[in-house]
């Protein structure tokens, strides 16, 4: 019962007072739409009831593919584990430890959607960018219902260039550009830049 006291209470923003995201009741940083649709589905409802951190990797473990809404806007548990994420609100720490644990490529993706939900902008690129060498495959699932292959690196790099990812509406990023001008972020060379950059210097030794 009072599981879903706490949850009625992290959907109404009338008698909300706990934590703030950005400024804001957490749960509104997924819309209401998506929000009404998850609490009203079966995965919610028997998968997402009376679990914390801990367990909540035991349903993350479990998942095999990512996404948003597919067929008639039935959430994935992708996004219903979001928004208990958003419920628990769990330390920095753990959210850490989700990401950059190496045996579970679907609990990293959640914690990377979460990062990119919740984090500031400075800490959504230092946190996210080093999964752009992380090449694991991911399926996701599409509105049809279908599934595509893709890949964690795409992943990360669609949470840092969209505004849209898995049937959610992200706060907009700044350039990285402009956070480098201001000295919050030291400029970034992709690791293939660095190889390109071995390259020619290999080859202009060879040619001398």
């Amino acid at each position: 019962m009072s599981h879903q006291v706490d949850a009625r209470r992290l959907l109404d923003d009338r008698g909300y007072s706990g934590q703030t995201i950005h400024n804001t009741n957490p749960a509104n940083l997924l819309e209401k739409a998506v929000r009404d649709r998850i609490t009203e589905s079966y995965y919610w409802k028997e998968q997402c009831f009376a679990i914390n951190e801990a367990t909540l990797c035991d349903r993350a473990v479990d998942m095999s593919f990512i996404g948003g809404t597919y067929g008639m806007q039935k959430p994935t548990p992708f996004l219903c584990l979001t928004l208990k994420l958003l419920q628990l609100l769990p330390d920095r720490e753990i959210v850490l430890e989700y990401l950059h644990q190496s045996h579970f490529k679907y609990l990293s993706a959640l914690a990377a959607f979460y990062v990119r939900l919740t984090f500031d902008s400075v800490d959504v690129f230092r946190t996210l960018e080093p999964l752009l060498s992380d090449y694991r495959k991911l399926k996701r699932r599409t509105k049809d219902g279908g599934y595509v292959l893709t890949y964690m690196d795409q992943f990360v790099d669609d949470l840092l260039t969209k505004d849209r990812v898995c049937g959610t509406s992200l706060r907009k990023l700044p350039q990285r550009a402009v956070l480098e001008d201001l000295d919050q972020l030291e400029v970034r060379i992709s690791p293939l830049a660095a190889e390109l950059d071995e390259m020619d210097e290999s080859s202009n030794q060879n040619d001398a």
